[in-house]
């Protein structure tokens, strides 16, 4: 197989890190985003040739677009990876304004403008595969987490829209959604305050369970980088991929469930056709 070049964001930790390791050390070139610079230098050092850092910040327009542009304007990009993100916890009654347009602007708008920069690109190129790293987030939802399931529920709708817009100038999609994984996530959490309304709630077991280690986590980040460059480099790839047993088991459990819930509504949704 020949080298591919990738242009991925969120490269300093987690997934996106782990995924640029391993394109680099096959022998692919990268262009990886980073918030600051100096966060990659050795791995940069390990790599002076195949390896381009390059500040972003999602949150910045002009970051997002001038980054874009720097890469592309070296050749081709054959893969370009939506990765950075950040989870917001706490129930929704208890999120500040603040915290809701940060972590909208970060994993929804932030990612949308990223693609929309990239898309002129690739279609001047006739060629290349977006891969939006999602979560299993997007499809179901845990408790504590609503603003984060919005932004993946959300950036999954988009990118659906996108591949229907792009896929006749030679352009794919891709969704990876991920289970829980032994990554740095629950430590970059946003937190919000605990309220003493939900004390004896779902949703503070479910915070208890997390802080105190008993939330399931059966996901290896290696094994699913592994997974993911698998799917990546697939001549013709799923849309939507589920990684980990937990991810595969609650969106299969999600889907049924909601099939299960549409059938019965058949001859309602019929009955409000014009006669």
């Amino acid at each position: 197989m020949l080298n591919k070049t990738w242009f991925i964001t969120g490269a300093s930790s987690g997934l996106g890190l782990k995924l640029t390791k391993q394109a680099l050390s096959r022998g692919d070139k990268v262009f990886a985003t980073v918030r600051k610079i100096s966060t990659l230098d050795e791995l940069k050092a390990s790599f002076p040739e195949s390896l381009q850092v390059l500040q972003l910040d999602l949150t910045d327009l002009g970051s997002v677009r001038s980054a874009v542009d720097t890469a592309f304007m070296a050749g081709p990009i054959d893969f370009v990876v939506s990765n950075a993100g950040y989870g917001l916890f706490g129930v929704a009654e208890a999120l500040t304004d603040r915290q809701i347009d940060r972590q909208i602007t970060t994993n929804l708008t932030g990612s949308i403008q990223l693609i929309r920069a990239a898309l002129p690109h690739l279609r001047k190129q006739d060629k290349g595969r977006i891969v939006q790293i999602s979560s299993e987030g997007g499809q179901v939802a845990y408790p504590n987490f609503s603003l984060y399931h919005a932004s993946k529920w959300g950036i999954e709708g988009f990118i659906e829209s996108v591949s229907q817009e792009v896929n006749e100038y030679g352009i794919d999609c891709v969704i990876i959604e991920p289970g829980p994984t032994e990554t740095n996530f629950a430590k970059g959490l946003d937190l919000a305050d605990s309220l003493e309304s939900y004390q004896n709630s779902a949703a503070e077991k479910m915070r208890h369970a997390l802080f105190n280690g008993d939330f399931p986590i059966k996901g290896d980040a290696d094994n699913t980088v592994t997974a993911m460059l698998k799917v990546i480099d697939m001549p013709k790839a799923p849309f939507r991929v589920a990684l980990g047993s937990i991810a595969f088991d609650n969106i299969h459990r999600a889907l049924t469930s909601r099939l299960a819930e549409l059938e019965k509504q058949k001859n309602l949704a019929y009955s409000a056709d014009k006669n």
